[in-house]
């Protein structure tokens, strides 16, 4: 009979252990919601100071701006020199497909450099005269899917890259061809 007895000591235990808990977990119910409370106001960010914003403004510049380089290089100033946009030329709709959202990534990728470069005085100062061109680049990749005249869409492309990496290496912030993967071209 110890078996029987041995068993119903730890069922026991265990039952006046688990009320206990439950009684001391219940009973806090208003002062865990206090705690949240505290726990998350503390932890809310608050606004960062011009400093700080301007602390990595340059890397991200620099990140943001390769790889909308890369991405423009590789499928839209590539594929065009070797004319892959014109009329009858083989694999000229995937190539322009691939050029569209090679377009769209790089509008997106050269807006985000530029909000980065308002964070850094001399950068802003480089990239100043370039905000209209890279919002005339908003409706390229539309005009790429279309077919659009192909060449002056990726010289106009080329063109604004290129002055984006000049103004990027006036400003001590080097601008360098990072082709970005296929996740990251179809994500933005």
């Amino acid at each position: 009979m110890p078996v029987p007895i041995r068993r119903l000591f730890v069922a026991l235990t265990l039952c006046c252990a688990l009320l206990a808990g439950g009684t001391a977990c219940g009973s806090a119910t208003t002062d865990a919601t206090e705690d949240t409370a505290a726990v998350m106001a503390a932890a809310t960010p608050s606004p960062s100071t011009t400093a700080q914003r301007q602390k990595l403004a340059k890397t991200r510049f620099v990140a943001n701006a390769s790889l909308a380089a890369g991405a423009t290089y590789q499928w839209i100033v590539k594929p065009w020199k070797a004319g892959k946009f014109k009329k009858g030329a083989s694999g000229r709709r995937f190539a322009l497909v691939k050029a569209g959202l090679a377009g769209a990534f790089a509008y997106n990728r050269l807006k985000a450099a530029k909000r980065n470069a308002e964070g850094d005085p001399t950068l802003s100062k480089a990239l100043a005269p370039l905000t209209a061109g890279i919002d005339s680049l908003k409706d390229l990749p539309s005009k790429l899917r279309k077919g659009d005249s192909t060449d002056a869409t990726a010289n106009s492309f080329d063109d604004i890259i290129n002055k984006v990496k000049d103004a990027g290496k006036s400003a001590g912030a080097e601008v360098t061809d990072k082709v970005p993967s296929a996740g990251q071209l179809a994500g933005g």
